[in-house]
C-alpha cells in the first residue's frame, strides 16, 4: 500500500511590484480565456465585430500599463524618499520654525504670531501638553514676534514640556478668529513615513518637512 507522501516547500518574500506582475499575468490568462470562449459561443448569425476584440484588449492592455507604472512611480517615490533623507540629516541639531507644540526648558521661545487685519483685538493662547490653557496674552498692533519667558503672572517659571500657541482674534469681545502661531523647535530625528520626509521635534512633535517655513542653527 502505498502511503502518500506530502512536501512542504518554503517560500521566499513576494515583493509587491512581483506579487503585481503576478496578479497581471493571471488576471490576463483569464481574460484570454474568457475572451476565447466569447468567440468560441457567439451567435454564428450576428458575430460579434472583430474592433469589438480589439477594443477589449486594448483596454485591458492600458489598464496593465497603468499599474506596472504605478508600481515604478511607487518604487521611484521611494528611492527618492530615502535620497531626501540622507540630505536632511543634516538638519539634526537646527531649529525649524512650525506651528506643532514647541518643547519648554526654560529658555525663551520666540513666537511668530500673524495677527488678523479684522477684530479689534488679539491674544496670544497657551496650553500646556494635556490641553489646559496656561497663560494669555496681548498682542500689540503691527507686532509680528513675540518673546515668551514662560513665566506665570507670580514670576514664576514653568514646569518644562511641550506648549502649543493660537493667537485668537476678539470683535466686541467675541472670538472671531483662531489661527496657529509658529515658533522654533530643535530637530532631534529626520525619518521617512509614507514615503514622505518627517521631523521629529525636542519633546516627541512630529511634523512633514513640507509644512516646515523656516530653518535656523541650533545654537541661536
Amino acid at each position: 500500500m502505498d502511503i502518500p507522501t506530502t512536501t512542504t516547500a518554503s517560500s521566499a518574500p513576494t515583493s509587491p511590484a512581483s506579487a503585481t506582475a503576478t496578479q497581471i499575468s493571471s488576471d490576463f490568462e483569464m481574460f484570454l480565456q474568457m475572451l476565447t470562449a466569447q468567440m468560441q459561443y457567439q451567435d454564428p448569425l450576428n458575430p460579434i465585430d472583430s474592433t469589438d476584440y480589439a477594443t477589449q484588449l486594448a483596454t485591458f492592455s492600458g489598464v496593465e500599463q497603468a499599474v506596472q507604472t504605478n508600481d515604478l512611480l511607487r518604487a521611484l517615490t521611494e528611492q527618492m524618499g530615502v535620497s531626501g533623507l540622507a540630505e536632511m540629516a543634516g538638519l539634526v541639531g537646527k531649529q525649524a520654525r512650525t506651528s506643532a507644540p514647541t518643547y519648554f526648558d526654560g529658555q525663551p521661545l520666540t513666537l511668530h504670531p500673524q495677527p488678523s487685519t479684522i477684530g479689534d483685538s488679539q491674544e496670544i493662547v497657551v496650553t500646556d501638553d494635556a490641553g489646559n490653557e496656561v497663560q494669555r496674552l496681548p498682542v500689540n498692533a503691527g507686532e509680528d514676534t513675540i518673546t515668551w519667558a514662560g513665566v506665570g503672572p507670580g514670576g514664576e517659571p514653568m514646569a518644562a514640556g511641550s506648549y502649543t500657541f493660537e493667537i485668537v482674534t476678539l470683535s466686541q469681545g467675541q472670538v472671531i478668529a483662531e489661527d496657529p502661531v509658529e515658533t522654533y523647535g530643535q530637530i532631534t530625528e529626520v525619518r521617512v513615513e509614507d514615503g514622505a520626509n518627517v521631523l521629529v521635534l525636542q519633546g516627541g512633535a512630529t511634523v512633514p518637512s513640507s509644512v516646515v517655513t523656516a530653518v535656523r542653527d541650533g545654537a541661536v
